[in-house]
């Protein structure tokens, strides 16, 4: 069964865990350099991992990073960490590919997946701040090659870039699947109109412009399209050149397929059971929304610069007021490519990535100069990022990011059954739930995961997800809410 991204139950979203055999892992990074003091702090960030989720009343046993790797089938890892406005440490663990030695380091590429999308908002960013583009302006003006089709919504308002950039211009396409070794690869205007041999459905509007937010990787695809007829050069080129050259991002690219002298030092895509996918790799020629490789010791570099911007002390990328306005919430809690949550000094900007065989995280601190990057080899590997984040802010002292504390609600069995049945997120994707008992469980493409209760209506996993029934006048469940975004209709 094929998935898109954040198909695979959201890629649902990081939900599922399953549990394995202790792995042995090996470590790699700075080393030598390392103080006794901070080698004593990375082992107690090591042997503290800590679960997205605590249940009330119960005792938290904080976790071991070899441990989850495990628990999580994840072969390779690979963490950076910012403190005090510098990247304090960075270490590879694990293997590149399974049933092989090579060690991750902190040169290691990996597929940052939806984390190329702040990096290519900076470079739309950029051309606004030269004149180039304009935050506000209808996107068709500039786009060449391509255009946004219309349709009764773009009659009343257009598609503009700050639309485009903080997920609030009403176009589709949630995320991309790639394209497997040996399969044909699309053009960028295939792929924005859904024609084969592209696996994804057309990039249209079918909600107003500016109305609500809702995530959209279809959106930064037409952001891709506008930098290239806006420039007249290849994305990668144009990338490299504006944004990764500027802020010594060596080891990165969004060069799709990967050049071979770089797949040397690729890490090799696993799915949820830890097996290699085919080819190693997908290639994503949706580079903005998901094409960059990278590592996290680059993409801690690239979260410093937009923290030194915004503070007024660097201007490589990125003016003071072009970063503040970056960082400013709009609907959703999203500012101009990237998630934000906090105030003040507690403001973090933060975005997730999950491309078929590799998920992981950036999260830093807008004024405290602390952040973290973390990047698996793994579709299980974003709940293992979220469990190392969350020990590097407990070593660390983020205050206000921590495990989410929750209450299980007493239920009888029949509110179990009647969440029960199977959902359906789009043709190739469904979810069944069953009831064994007073346990709710639901799979989906193979992989079972169990739903706890809060209510009758609101469930969670250990791993971070909710899932919430919605019932009619009648008292019957008509859909599910995944994550408090996706719905999947009950279909039987």
């Amino acid at each position: 069964m094929k998935y898109t991204k954040y198909g695979r139950l959201l890629r649902l979203p990081l939900l599922l865990i399953a549990a394995s055999a202790a792995l042995s892992v090996a470590c790699a990074g700075v080393g030598a350099g390392e103080s006794a003091a901070l080698a004593r702090r990375i082992q107690r960030v090591e042997n503290g991992l800590l679960p997205a989720i605590v249940i009330k009343g119960r005792p938290v046993a904080p976790m071991t990073l070899s441990g989850r790797m495990a628990f999580h089938k994840t072969p390779g890892v690979s963490v950076a960490v910012i403190n005090d406005g510098v990247v304090e440490w960075a270490r590879g663990y694990g293997v590149r590919r399974a049933g092989e030695s090579e060690p991750v380091t902190r040169r290691t590429l990996f597929q940052a997946a939806s984390i190329s999308k702040p990096v290519a908002a900076v470079a739309a960013l950029r051309l606004v701040q030269e004149g180039k583009l304009d935050l506000d302006e209808d996107v068709n003006r500039r786009l060449a090659s391509w255009k946004v089709p219309e349709s009764e919504f773009t009659k009343e308002k257009n598609v503009t870039l700050r639309g485009l950039l903080g997920h609030t211009a009403g176009l589709t396409v949630h995320g991309y699947g790639g394209y497997a070794a040996g399969e044909p690869v699309p053009t960028l205007a295939q792929v924005l109109d859904g024609a084969k041999p592209a696996n994804s459905v057309p990039t249209r509007v079918d909600i107003l412009p500016g109305s609500r937010w809702r995530y959209a990787g279809g959106g930064y695809t037409v952001i891709q399209q506008l930098l290239i007829d806006v420039t007249g050069k290849p994305f990668p080129m144009f990338m490299r050149e504006t944004v990764l050259r500027k802020v010594g991002m060596a080891n990165s690219t969004y060069q799709q397929p990967l050049e071979p002298k770089q797949r040397s030092q690729a890490a090799s895509g696993h799915d949820a059971g830890g097996t290699v996918i085919d080819g190693q790799w997908h290639t994503y020629p949706e580079m903005a929304a998901a094409g960059l490789w990278t590592t996290p010791s680059d993409l801690a570099g690239f979260a410093i610069e937009i923290q030194q911007a915004a503070a007024g002390r660097s201007q490589r990328l990125l003016s003071a007021e072009m970063a503040r306005r970056m960082l400013t919430p709009g609907l959703g809690n999203w500012g101009l490519g990237v998630g934000l949550k906090g105030s003040g000094r507690s403001t973090r900007f933060s975005h997730g990535g999950a491309n078929e065989g590799f998920q992981g995280t950036l999260v830093a601190y807008a004024e405290t100069g602390q952040g973290a990057v973390v990047m698996t080899n793994s579709d299980n590997g974003g709940a293992l990022a979220k469990e190392i984040v969350l020990g590097i802010a407990k070593e660390y002292g983020w205050s206000d990011y921590a495990p989410l504390e929750k209450a299980l609600a007493e239920l009888d069995s029949s509110a179990y059954i009647a969440c029960t049945g199977v959902y359906e997120v789009s043709p190739a994707l469904q979810i069944t739930v069953s009831s064994e008992g007073q346990t709710l469980i639901a799979e989906a493409g193979g992989q079972t995961f169990e739903l706890l209760p809060e209510s009758e209506t609101s469930f969670f996993t250990m791993t971070g997800g909710s899932i919430r029934f919605v019932k009619d006048a009648s008292g019957r469940v008509t859909h599910m809410v995944v994550n408090g975004e996706t719905e999947a209709r009950k279909v039987r």
